[in-house]
């Protein structure tokens, strides 16, 4: 049973409704920064179809039960009097909140990690909303375009910089958790989101995805089955795998044919092109073979 603490859950649930007001939607947050509510479909069989996000009607669907909606807001903690903070939701309007979350683990400033990103790619962080955590950490708040959906990412744009978007949340300030309580940093809080810079936001985009190349018909059903055996490469083999698959390729007579089809397949691994192909040369040249 959670322990009880009125007076966070009392001033959690004002600075919920205060943050409604400036357009934010808000869920109730436990100590442990998740959502206090869980799902009403915990014990319910294997679903047959799409997850519920809260079409049944009933509290506990996480991000999805965000609101702005003062009387939604107070149901929502009187549901969960355990609640001792809030979390905003990213990615919807008004704002389409994206969080730049900057952590401080030992041994990587996440701050100067954002900052040389910036230098390199020649964009400039705005003033902004900036939220501290209990940890020493710094999340960023920025405003994206309505018709741009960022995702959430952990270390993809640089280490320790996790983004928090549409699907996310963020600890808003104010709540309480098990390490201390977060504030808004001095001079932002009259600030609202500022538009996340466009060269940044592209940064925060997966790459597109391309097309999968099939195997040429001249390399045939072994051909195929090599790539498939790229295909499976879990990180730790995917280079290992590429030069057993472009040695047989190149034993069996498909080398030059296949090249562009293994390429492809390692990049969908998550090699870089520099590598397959170099990878792939090195395996030509030990079966006798001119890459």
């Amino acid at each position: 049973m959670a322990t009880i603490d009125r007076r966070a859950t009392t001033m959690a649930l004002a600075h919920a409704l205060s943050a409604a007001e400036r357009g934010l939607a808000v869920i109730p947050l436990s100590r442990t920064k998740l959502p206090a509510l869980r799902s009403p479909h915990r014990d319910d069989p294997a679903p047959s179809g799409p997850p519920c996000h809260g079409e049944c009607g009933r509290f506990g669907h996480g991000v999805y039960d965000a609101s702005t909606d003062p009387a939604r807001i107070r149901a929502l903690f009187a549901a969960a009097p355990w609640a001792t903070g809030y979390g905003i939701a990213c990615g919807l309007p008004p704002h389409h909140l994206i969080g730049i979350d900057l952590d401080t683990r030992t041994g990587t400033d996440a701050s100067a990690a954002l900052r040389e990103l910036a230098l390199r790619h020649l964009f400039t962080i705005p003033a902004t909303v900036v939220v501290l955590t209990p940890s020493g950490g710094r999340h960023l708040w920025l405003s994206g375009p309505p018709d741009v959906v960022v995702p959430n990412s952990a270390g993809r744009l640089a280490p320790n910089i996790d983004i928090r978007g549409a699907g996310g949340y963020l600890v808003g300030p104010g709540s309480r958790t098990g390490h201390g309580v977060y504030a808004t940093a001095p001079g932002t809080a009259h600030l609202a989101p500022a538009p996340c810079p466009r060269t940044l936001l592209r940064l925060l985009l997966p790459p597109p995805r391309t097309p999968h190349r099939p195997p040429p018909a001249s390399a045939g059903r072994h051909g195929r089955g090599l790539v498939q055996f790229v295909l499976a490469a879990h990180e730790g083999q995917r280079n290992t795998r590429l030069f057993w698959a472009a040695c047989r390729a190149y034993e069996n007579g498909v080398g030059p044919a296949l090249t562009a089809s293994l390429v492809d397949a390692a990049l969908r691994t998550g090699l870089t092109e520099h590598e397959a192909r170099a990878t792939i040369a090195s395996a030509a040249r030990l079966t006798g073979h001119r890459p």
